[in-house]
Parts: structure tokens; C-alpha cells; sequence
């Protein structure tokens, strides 16, 4: 694992859009992690990348905020998923967290992703509230650690 490059941008936003492409449908748009802006993140040092035989195959997105770390995104190519990367990312993401100080991790995801919602709770994660936020639907989590 490491933090992505600015070369990486293109690879980043490949594994994005292919790991978030089929919730489209069910959410009737792009979900927000495919609108991000990945080459600020790059730029702000938020992107770690894993690489999989020499590809970026999965990302996450980590910003400090002033109460706890946010784990903007996760996403692992549906290619490289059931590799434990995801579960690796998610690791690493607590351990930041912890390193950087905090003592709980947000995060959040479209209350039509109900298979991510079970994950988080089987990780340890709590729902804490609901919102719609730029026309999505959004379930917010934390996890004390």
C-alpha cells in the first residue's frame, strides 16, 4: 500500500467507476465517490493505493477531520475483489486513524448499498444517522476504536 500519485489519477478513477458502476441502476445515478475531484485528493495526500501484479486495483480515500478520521471511499476492482484487499484497506484505514490521534473513524455510504451497511455493522460499525446530502441518500457510521 501506498499514497497515490498524480500518475495514478487515471487508474484511481478506473477502479472507482468499475467498483461503483453497478449501483447506478438501483440508485438512479452516479454514487458520490464517482463525482469526486481524485486528482485534489491525490494532490492533498488522501489517496492510498494497493497494487495488484503492478495495477492499481483498489483505493482508499482517508480525510482528517476535526473529531475523527473520515473514510471517504473504498473500492477494490470487482477483478481483484475477494483478494482481502478491502479488508486490508479497511485495516489500514483504523490504524491511520488511531496513529493520527482519533479515537473513532466515520464514514458513509448510500443507504442502497445495504450489503456495505451489513459489513460496516459486522466491523464494529454504528449507524448514527440518515440525511439526504447532493440528492443522495446517505447512512452515516462510526466506530469508536
Amino acid at each position: 500500500m501506498r499514497l497515490a500519485t498524480p500518475d495514478d489519477r487515471p487508474a484511481v478513477e478506473a477502479v472507482v467507476f468499475a467498483a461503483y458502476a453497478p449501483y447506478v441502476p438501483g440508485i438512479g445515478r452516479k454514487p458520490g465517490p464517482m463525482l469526486d475531484d481524485y486528482a485534489a485528493l491525490i494532490a492533498n495526500g488522501q489517496v492510498h493505493v494497493i497494487e495488484h501484479d503492478g495495477i492499481v486495483t483498489a483505493i482508499l480515500v482517508l480525510i482528517p477531520q476535526e473529531r475523527s478520521m473520515l473514510l471517504d471511499n473504498v473500492a477494490v476492482s470487482p477483478g481483484a475483489q475477494g483478494l482481502g484487499l478491502g479488508r486490508k484497506l479497511l485495516e489500514f484505514a483504523e490504524q491511520s486513524a488511531v496513529a493520527a490521534g482519533y479515537r473513532s473513524i466515520e464514514l458513509y455510504t448510500n443507504e442502497a448499498m445495504t450489503e456495505n451497511i451489513a459489513l460496516y455493522t459486522r466491523i464494529g460499525y454504528v449507524e448514527t444517522r440518515r440525511a439526504v446530502e447532493k440528492g443522495l441518500r446517505r447512512v452515516y457510521m462510526t466506530k469508536f476504536l
